[in-house]
């Protein structure tokens, strides 16, 4: 059929009352897609699947939890701790709770699970986790990388066919990557993946992939006893702790997915004890770290080359963009001259080979977000072109 005589007008995302975990997802959940969710133990997968069934059972939608890893008993247990619900308002207009109307299975045979789902026909199926479902047809053991591609191709067809969403747990390897083929990442339509340090009291879920909505998008939870609360300002949790006035830090205004970020980078310099010095970068790339302290060297007349460097992003999030570069130079200079930068300073861009300072994309929305939480000194591509002028302008 031609493009033009598809109706497109059927496919509507359904809201899970969640804003920031809908934003992720590119505005809401598509109906047929395909979500797996990735992340270390202990991240909060479980819980934030389940406060999105509870959610979106108290919406009038049905959902099926597919629990392979726990007893259905074992998941009541979970919720009534997390004490799931939904919204008042809508609970006293249906006559119901949204927890107690999510459709439980403990299976893991996903022949009989599929089976059972085209008579339920449920708007959203959640399947906990693909490691430990099996088909009877694959001659293989639950969790092996044939059964982990022929479930999923499984739930792809059945998915795109009735329209269900559908969302996976899947487990991760000791390198942090998700268990089982590539090919599971390539037959999904969309990867969300929790980061950063389970010891801290908020998580932080990225798009990796996803084929309705941009990637790199971030959402930042809160973690409680009673769940996951999402956080609607990211930027002042990363910036919560900062100190006042301390050398070695600079705020950097970033872009993570679609919307602008303040996060603050520190850095400490200090003359080396052994023969040759260390550089290590938590949260930034390892490579980008050792190209701008050549430059500081070169183009800024720093003599590092005797010196340890250890630069990091504050709070766990970790920062790609280009666009910190001259954030993460001048906490470099700030840490070696040992002087402060002002209180009120954000700084963005691109630092190029020759020492320059180029232009980045979204300026005027970074400015906007700095000037919004109330900094007013902004070191851009605009106002500094060298890195050596960028240098003596901010530490004076």
């Amino acid at each position: 059929m031609r493009l033009r005589d598809i109706d497109g007008s059927r496919v509507t995302r359904e809201r899970t009352g969640m804003t920031e975990f809908d934003a992720v997802l590119g505005g809401g959940i598509v109906p047929g897609s395909l979500v797996l969710i990735g992340g270390p133990p202990g991240a909060g997968k479980s819980t934030l699947v389940l406060q999105m069934a509870a959610r979106l059972c108290g919406r009038g939608a049905g959902v099926v939890y597919v629990c392979g890893e726990e007893s259905a008993a074992q998941l009541k247990m979970r919720a009534s701790r997390l004490s799931l619900g939904e919204d008042p308002a809508l609970r006293q207009a249906r006559g119901g709770d949204g927890f107690g109307d999510v459709l439980v299975f403990a299976e893991t045979n996903l022949r009989a699970v599929l089976e059972r789902l085209e008579r339920l026909a449920p708007k959203a199926l959640i399947v906990d986790s693909i490691q430990t479902m099996w088909l009877p047809e694959a001659e293989a053991y639950a969790g092996s990388v044939t059964q982990i591609r022929d479930c999923t191709q499984a739930l792809v067809e059945y998915s795109k066919r009735t329209g269900c969403a559908t969302f996976v747990i899947g487990h991760i390897t000791k390198d942090g990557t998700i268990a089982g083929p590539r090919l599971l990442e390539h037959l999904v339509d969309t990867v969300l993946y929790f980061e950063g340090e389970n010891t801290a009291d908020y998580r932080i879920l990225r798009a990796y992939k996803n084929r309705f909505g941009s990637i790199d998008e971030i959402c930042v939870f809160s973690m409680h006893g009673d769940g996951l609360h999402e956080i609607a300002n990211p930027s002042e949790l990363f910036l919560s702790g900062r100190a006042a006035r301390s050398s070695g830090s600079c705020v950097v205004a970033s872009i993570v997915g679609s919307r602008p970020l303040l996060v603050e980078v520190q850095a400490l310099v200090g003359e080396t004890s052994y023969g040759s010095p260390r550089r290590l970068a938590n949260n930034l790339d390892q490579g980008r770290l050792a190209m701008i302290l050549a430059v500081l060297e070169r183009r800024a007349g720093m003599q590092l080359g005797t010196h340890d460097v250890y630069v990091s992003v504050a709070g766990g999030l970790r920062v790609n963009e280009p666009a910190a570069d001259l954030g993460i130079a001048l906490a470099i200079a700030s840490s070696f001259r040992n002087r402060a930068m002002a209180a009120d300073a954000v700084a963005f861009g691109e630092v190029g080979l020759s020492g320059e300072i180029r232009a980045v994309g979204a300026s005027s929305r970074r400015c906007a977000e700095a000037r919004k939480l109330g900094y007013g000194t902004i070191y851009s591509p605009e106002n500094c072109t060298e890195i050596a002028a960028a240098v003596e302008l901010a530490l004076g």
